[in-house]
């Protein structure tokens, strides 16, 4: 944590700023898991209730009487820790001096407000953007032991879900059984788990319905898990019984595009570049009309971080990041196939988390 933190320090001079306010400012004190990642990072502390001023030669944690305790026992001792008699904005807002940086992606304009009214004379407000983020985007190695560890957790709970069949159940007892599961082994879902059957299975962000799962049907999970503050991502498709000739042509599209792009994946290539890997094989294959979202995404401590693989994405991929390859194909009103693997970003490729065959498994 302390070379976290010096790392950050480190940003801000280069940004020629004297602090940094990292933390929720649009509901603080009510903060929830993606607002409150930045602080995670830094400190370990994964509360709702939390302020970080991080500045040249000081380092204040503010939290309320909710999580003080828990703040003594994990945030490092570089962070004087302060109890927030009032509100969070009320109790650092005083403590501001010099030009001091605020998120103005995760500042309300009532923070905003309060924070200028309650500073002192000589404190600057500078708007910057993403400035932790950048510095969290390569993970380290016990970062990518934690990713593993969750990807590997949730590859086992999926295999486990396949033993029990599909055919007569619905979507939505299916996407209960599954994340049910992640709680008996210690996790929880890292997003609101994706069950799409049949004509469902060609709306990449199905909810899961009552609809029951038949023979003939294609059948997407789109799954991960939360794991000691880490997430995984992965989708797969199955054919509940034997698929159908287009069915079976399209997933195999879906895959040599899927692995296509994989093979794209190394540091110092553009997530552009990458996405245009598996999307030329895909219009190739006629339906380039039918993949409408970008290629993937940055995972981590939040389930979508940056970096971005997409035909607009300007990032470049550098070692240690930790993205998803994840083409899809969706055939309105009749089917879909989406392949979803996470890798870690090397130097001259890509370290693959997902441990789950790709080939199309016939389940009952």
């Amino acid at each position: 944590m302390s070379t976290r933190l010096d790392r950050l320090r480190a940003a801000l001079a280069e940004r020629e700023l004297d602090a940094l306010i990292v933390g929720d400012l649009v509901r603080p004190g009510d903060s929830g898991p993606d607002a409150g990642a930045n602080v995670r990072w830094l400190t370990g502390f994964d509360g709702t209730s939390s302020l970080i001023l991080a500045a040249t030669d000081r380092a204040l944690f503010v939290t309320d009487f909710r999580y003080t305790e828990r703040a003594e026992r994990v945030v490092p001792g570089e962070f004087e820790r302060v109890l927030a008699e009032k509100g969070l904005i009320d109790t650092l807002a005083p403590r501001l001096s010099g030009r001091v940086g605020f998120d103005e992606a995760a500042t309300s304009v009532r923070s905003h407000r309060k924070l200028a009214e309650s500073a002192p004379d000589d404190a600057e407000l500078v708007p910057v953007s993403g400035v932790v983020e950048a510095l969290r985007r390569t993970k380290d190695e016990a970062e990518q032991k934690a990713m593993a560890a969750a990807a590997k957790l949730a590859d086992d709970l999926l295999a486990w879900l396949i033993e029990q069949g599909f055919a007569g159940r619905s979507e939505l007892e299916i996407a209960v059984a599954l994340e049910g599961r992640m709680r008996e082994h210690g996790a929880e879902p890292s997003f609101p788990t994706i069950v799409a059957s049949g004509e469902n299975s060609a709306l990449p962000h199905h909810s899961p319905s009552e609809r029951i799962v038949a023979p003939g049907d294609l059948l997407t999970i789109d799954w991960g898990v939360v794991l000691d503050g880490y997430c995984s991502d992965g989708t797969r498709t199955f054919s509940v019984g034997a698929p159908s000739e287009d069915q079976r042509e399209i997933y195999e599209l879906v895959l040599r595009a899927q692995e296509a792009g994989l093979g794209a994946v190394r540091a110092g290539v553009s997530g552009r570049e990458v996405d245009a890997v598996s999307r030329r094989i895909i219009e190739a294959g006629g339906h380039g009309e039918h993949f409408g979202h970008g290629l993937g995404h940055g995972v981590g401590l939040e389930i979508h971080e940056a970096p971005r693989l997409s035909t607009r994405s300007e990032d470049e991929l550098i070692p240690g990041d930790v993205v998803t390859v994840e083409p899809g194909v969706y055939v309105p009103g009749r089917f879909g196939v989406r392949i979803e693997d996470i890798v870690i970003v090397t130097d001259d490729g890509y370290r693959n988390l997902s441990s789950l065959g790709k080939e199309l498994i016939e389940v009952e």
